[in-house]
């Protein structure tokens, strides 16, 4: 049986030290597949991804990347281990251009220029949408284009973990279809493993092999994604 490629156990999580959100949470995404967290807003669904990546200390619990514990690595560093986050609100550099965005996501490469250009190039493919606005700034673009911007500078580093917050807030239906998309296409294709945080439940539960639903920051129900093609129970939260 595979092991998990992240693993959070017994993980408490709160932004006061006395008060946390997430209680003894246990979530594990296993190799290649989409892994989804479900439930009402204010669980701390988000909460877990900034935990794994590093942006909150646990009060409690570990959290393991191939089963070694990254508690103590900074997110800098769980990039270079293959660990990357795209947060639900995109953070381009607007005043850079696009293309000048994709090259900041190749500092793994450590100036590896011709490696950099061939990533730029794939983040072309993977959006033509991006190609003609290459020397555009990138806050002059819309709010789907700056997403895709983000999503492509985080493929840059070449992660083989994504941590995917709300990844299509605030698209257009057909803009976050492709995103939907592209997220089935890593995981299928390039076997990237995906930690997915998605109010859309039925996108999510449409591209998912498994699925958790929280409940008051603690587990409530986990199982397969076939246990939750019905909505009206995976969304059991009060």
């Amino acid at each position: 049986m595979s092991e998990p490629v992240l693993e959070m156990r017994n993980l408490s999580v709160g932004y006061y030290r006395d008060l946390n959100i997430l209680q003894a949470l246990d979530i594990k995404a296993m190799p290649g597949q989409i892994t989804t967290i479900l439930g009402a807003n204010g669980v701390g669904k988000s909460t877990a991804l900034k935990a794994a990546f590093g942006f909150l200390a646990p009060n409690a619990g570990d959290i393991l990347l191939h089963g070694e514990s990254i508690l103590d690595i900074p997110p800098h560093e769980k990039i270079l281990k293959g660990l990357a986050y795209i947060p639900q609100n995109p953070g381009v550099f607007k005043d850079m251009t696009v293309e000048e965005n994709l090259q900041l996501g190749g500092w793994t490469f450590r100036g590896d220029r011709r490696r950099v250009r061939e990533k730029v190039e794939a983040n072309y493919e993977r959006f033509p949408a991006l190609r003609d606005k290459r020397r555009q700034i990138t806050g002059e673009l819309s709010g789907g284009q700056q997403r895709m911007v983000e999503i492509g500078r985080t493929l840059m580093s070449e992660p083989k973990m994504l941590l995917v917050d709300e990844p299509t807030a605030g698209l257009s239906k057909m803009l976050a279809a492709e995103v939907y998309a592209m997220l089935t296409d890593l995981a299928r294709r390039d076997r990237l493993t995906i930690l997915l945080v998605d109010q859309e439940i039925r996108q999510a539960l449409k591209i998912a092999d498994y699925v958790y639903v929280l409940e008051l920051g603690r587990n409530k129900f986990e199982g397969p994604v076939d246990e939750f093609r019905d909505l009206e129970k995976a969304f059991w939260v009060t």
